[in-house]
């Protein structure tokens, strides 16, 4: 029971073998005896108390009970001795660290990690001119203009606590360097080649470290810088290009993962960029025992309460519930992942392509750049399709998929040369030419100009393409 009530809850089963599954049932007098001792257990052997349901189900004329037990919101709970158990898959194991602990304080919303100092810093370790900017918009004067008042005003808006030390919500807020003494709390980004996470080739990597803001600009500078600008059919040469993830949905998903990460596991929000979709996976599951439904249907829960407080002062960050309905709303190609273990929590955005943007023609409406989407064909599957009809020699996967990278950075970038394609894709000059003769070969490109100047395209006049 205290397991089931520490974790996600659930159910137990009795009148059925352990082991064998074998179908027993129970008698009248048994249901009655073990409806009351779990009753009694919940009450009186664990702290604090855990609230039970029990169900009597009919199966092959033989009786069953069923108590279910729900994932409490006084974690953690305890047997009578003062044991923590927690579920961990189809067992259970006992809690002894105090990390964990904390962590189910945390999810009770009895302890806010973000409210704890951080050690050995001081109001010296804080940006002063961001602590300023930051006043002036929430109370139009900076810390000066406060006078006696102003180290009082610190700790009212908890950038302070009462021992004059930052708390974790100021240090990595306004912090000057919140690497130094929270090391895991940035942002890991990685654009791969392919959609593969094992991939040993990617196209653009960094560490983004600072305070909050300024890891949330340079997040949204990694992600515009590797996502495709794409140009409406119709729109002039000199048209700016929309992001093929609107902006607005990377702004909510990137703030959300900053905000709510759980600030008690050293590990760092990632952001994975493949070419079918981008993964942002923020450390520790949903708070407050929120389901991924809950979410969807605009609930809200602040794990770190002052963050929030800090974000919708000075980002775009609302807090209301209503984003992630918003986004769902504007793009259906977003998915949620949710870690049973609490470990991550992970949202998928699938790159997509508007209906009046890019190619029509044989293939699709729509030509996605890899992957298969709503049965649309992918420049792989078109790349697999010509490489059968008009080159009969053998090809091997790699070759494949070199031939995808190319061909999609070409659809997306008109009169690229040479040099530009095997930067942009990863290879050497001459190993680039030897793609772009195959492409060529099978009608998907075509070349312009003479060797000193030699440009390529995406075939978007190929009768075979156009139908």
């Amino acid at each position: 029971m205290v397991a089931f009530a520490n974790t996600r809850g659930g159910k137990l089963f009795f009148g059925i073998k352990d082991k064998t599954g074998e179908l027993l049932g129970l008698t009248y007098d048994e249901i009655q005896t073990l409806s009351r001792e779990l009753g009694n257990t919940a009450n009186e052997q664990v702290r604090p108390t855990i609230y039970i349901e029990t169900e009597v189900v009919k199966v092959d004329e033989k009786h069953f009970l069923i108590c279910t037990i729900a994932q409490g919101k006084n974690k953690p709970y305890k047997t009578l001795s003062g044991e923590i158990w927690v579920k961990q898959g189809a067992d259970k194991r006992r809690v002894t660290e105090n990390a964990e602990i904390l962590s189910l304080f945390q999810e009770s919303g009895a302890y806010q990690a973000d409210a704890a100092s951080v050690n050995n810093t001081s109001f010296n370790d804080l940006d002063s001119y961001a602590i300023d900017d930051y006043l002036k918009q929430v109370y139009s004067k900076n810390l000066d203009g406060f006078g006696a008042n102003a180290e009082q005003v610190l700790r009212n808006i908890h950038i302070m606590n009462q021992d004059d030390k930052p708390t974790l919500a100021g240090y990595l807020f306004f912090g000057k360097h919140p690497e130094y003494n929270c090391p895991t709390c940035m942002v890991k980004a990685v654009a791969f080649f392919g959609n593969e996470l094992s991939g040993t080739r990617y196209r653009d990597t960094k560490e983004i470290l600072g305070n909050m803001p300024q890891v949330y600009e340079k997040s949204m500078s990694f992600l515009k810088a590797n996502l495709h600008n794409l140009q409406e059919e119709g729109a002039s040469f000199n048209t700016l290009g929309m992001l093929e993830i609107a902006e607005d949905i990377l702004e909510e998903v990137v703030q959300n993962a900053l905000i709510h990460r759980d600030l008690l596991r050293s590990a760092p929000i990632r952001i994975f960029i493949f070419d079918n979709r981008v993964e942002i996976i923020s450390p520790g599951a949903l708070a407050g025992g929120l389901t991924i439904e809950d979410i969807c249907n605009g609930k809200t829960y602040q794990r770190n309460p002052f963050m929030a407080v800090f974000a919708t002062n000075a980002l775009r960050y609302r807090g209301m519930g209503s984003g992630i309905v918003r986004i769902l709303e504007e793009n259906k190609n977003i998915t949620f992942e949710y870690d049973d273990s609490g470990k991550e929590f992970k949202v998928k955005l699938w790159r997509w392509i508007p209906d009046n943007v890019l190619l029509s023609g044989k293939y699709t409406d729509k030509v996605v750049l890899s992957g298969n989407v709503s049965g649309e064909l992918s420049i792989k599957q078109i790349i697999v399709d010509k490489l059968n009809i008009a080159d009969k020699s053998s090809v091997n996967d790699s070759t494949i998929n070199r031939m995808v990278d190319i061909l999609s950075f070409i659809k997306l970038n008109a009169h690229c040369s040479t040099e530009t394609i095997a930067k942009a894709c990863g290879l050497s000059v001459e190993n680039a030419k030897k793609y772009m003769q195959r492409l060529a070969k099978i009608n998907l490109v075509i070349v312009e100009g003479g060797n000193k100047n030699r440009t390529y395209n995406y075939n978007l006049d190929n009768d075979e393409i156009k139908g």
